[in-house]
């Protein structure tokens, strides 16, 4: 097993290994001394772990209820938040209890958000199920559900009390599951570490589960303990996000968000080559890596409708946007360019080298 340490607004561990589910009972009565908790899971993982996590959890002596919501990002909405929220308050909740999320991403936004919020801010356990959830969305206090404007825009930073990533869990990821992971680990190599991303074209990604794991999250953990509420550095860590949001909303949220930020770093890297901010061989390397994980670098919408959907996102400052913008493999850095015009670097970023 590895572990990871954060030392942020709140003081965590995130361990990596398998059969942590296994011993799950005594790992969250190492860190919390609830004696209820609540799994939030979703239907597609639930059958699977759920009564596997439930009766270790039930096995140490806790009181353990389960509420399991529909799978897919659309579930990450007002309605499935409040009910969460009435589930806490009608199981008579209290600050001294637990909420645990037991799935991917969207589970962790939503049920850390319900935990961030309830009484004021409950404990929240992070279990991840994904590859995308254990390398980036289940680390670093990020809560939030969705508007119908744009992803994310309802939210607070919520550190969670751990994070336990089985990565056994792993091995039953539909081949695309897989891929939508492999798409951060990917802007991990590119944002801080460009032997990440020579080890991932050499040996496929779920050859060595802990090891890369570890490494992401340790990235982020530097990030995260020098800017917790993302107004610096820790801006770099949405490299693809910008446009790969803007994506997703076109797509109705049909697009796995892996995908789009593979298409969001892909643009921005083409049109940071066209304008001569880096070299052919930054967008040669992401286009290899893409291409090796199989993931799309182009998608067919128009260019204003990408900036316009795009300047509804957080990144947005007034009249400028923050875009995260690779200078070199493993290297990038903040660019702030006026709103007007985005629509000019996703055109430039459209068509093939």
């Amino acid at each position: 097993m590895k572990q990871v340490h954060v030392s942020a607004s709140r003081e965590y561990d995130i361990l990596i290994g398998s059969g942590l589910i296994k011993n799950a009972g005594g790992l969250i009565k190492n860190v919390s001394s609830a004696r209820k908790c609540l799994i939030v899971s979703d239907d597609n993982v639930y059958p699977v772990y759920g009564e596997a996590v439930l009766s270790r959890l039930t096995g140490s002596g806790m009181t353990v209820f389960s509420h399991v919501v529909p799978h897919g990002e659309s579930s990450k909405n007002a309605d499935c938040y409040f009910s969460i929220l009435e589930k806490l308050a009608v199981l008579n909740f209290t600050r001294s209890d637990c909420v645990i999320a037991l799935c991917g991403g969207v589970v962790g936004d939503l049920a850390g958000f319900a935990a961030a919020t309830y009484m004021r801010g409950i404990d929240i356990i992070q279990m991840p199920t994904t590859l995308l959830a254990a390398v980036d969305a289940s680390v670093g206090g990020k809560t939030a559900i969705n508007l119908k404007q744009g992803k994310n825009l309802v939210g607070c930073f919520c550190q969670p009390k751990a994070v336990i990533i089985d990565t056994d869990t792993l091995s039953s990821l539909p081949e695309k599951e897989y891929l939508n992971g492999c798409a951060e680990i990917i802007k991990y190599g590119m944002i801080a570490d460009s032997e990440l991303l020579k080890s991932i074209m050499s040996s496929p990604v779920k050859d060595n589960y802990e090891d890369i794991i570890f490494r992401c999250v340790d990235i982020k953990r530097g990030f995260v303990e020098n800017d917790e509420h993302d107004t610096g550095c820790r801006m770099l860590l949405n490299f693809g996000h910008t446009l790969g949001h803007a994506f997703e909303k076109l797509s109705s949220y049909t697009l796995p968000h892996g995908f789009a930020v593979a298409i969001g770093m892909a643009y921005i890297t083409r049109s940071a080559y066209r304008q001569g901010l880096c070299g052919k061989d930054t967008s040669d390397t992401l286009t290899n890596a893409l291409d090796k994980y199989r993931l799309p670098r182009f998608i067919d919408y128009p260019a204003e409708d990408i900036a316009r959907a795009a300047l509804i996102d957080k990144k947005a400052d007034g009249s400028l946007i923050n875009l995260i913008v690779p200078t070199m493999p493993g290297k990038c850095e903040i660019k702030k360019i006026p709103s007007s015009e985005l629509s000019n670097w996703v055109k430039a970023g459209e068509a093939n080298d």
